[in-house]
């Protein structure tokens, strides 16, 4: 169990780092593009819509990387499976008609968990990026 359990925070550890990095990337893009408050309507909303769609796709990076280690672990018959196991998990909608075999149940909650942190600091980006576009004074 403490085995499966180190695994678990090993692949915790991989999706803070990819999204760390992840939004580093986009904070710097952001910089070089100088975001500051636009009156007009669609540039500041085309904005939150890239920042959005990368975000969603580190979070796909990272489902995909659970999914590719519960397939090479036999916890799931398939990729496909694992995906939406996975992507089921990690956004804590929890279906549950695919579970994982005994063994592995810790490091699907261990999953949940980073799924949970991941998606609020996600939402801790997006409302830094649109507090910078809209001018909203915060104090």
């Amino acid at each position: 169990m403490v085995f499966k359990l180190l695994i678990a925070l090993g692949l915790m550890a991989f999706c803070v780092t990819v999204h760390a990095v992840g939004l580093a990337g986009a904070n710097h893009w952001l910089r070089r593009r100088g975001v500051n408050v636009d009156p007009r309507f669609w540039p500041p909303i085309w904005i939150l819509i890239c920042i959005a769609t990368w975000i969603i796709l580190l979070h796909l990076v990272q489902i995909g990387f659970w999914a590719a280690f519960y397939t090479w672990q036999h916890g799931m018959p398939d990729f496909q499976s694992a995906f939406y196991f996975s992507a089921v998990t990690y956004t804590t909608t929890g279906y549950g008609d695919l579970v994982l075999p005994a063994e592995w149940r810790l490091v699907g909650g261990i999953e949940a968990l980073t799924g949970i942190l991941m998606c609020g600091l996600s939402t801790g980006c997006f409302f830094a990026v649109l507090i910078k576009l809209f001018g909203v004074r915060t104090q």
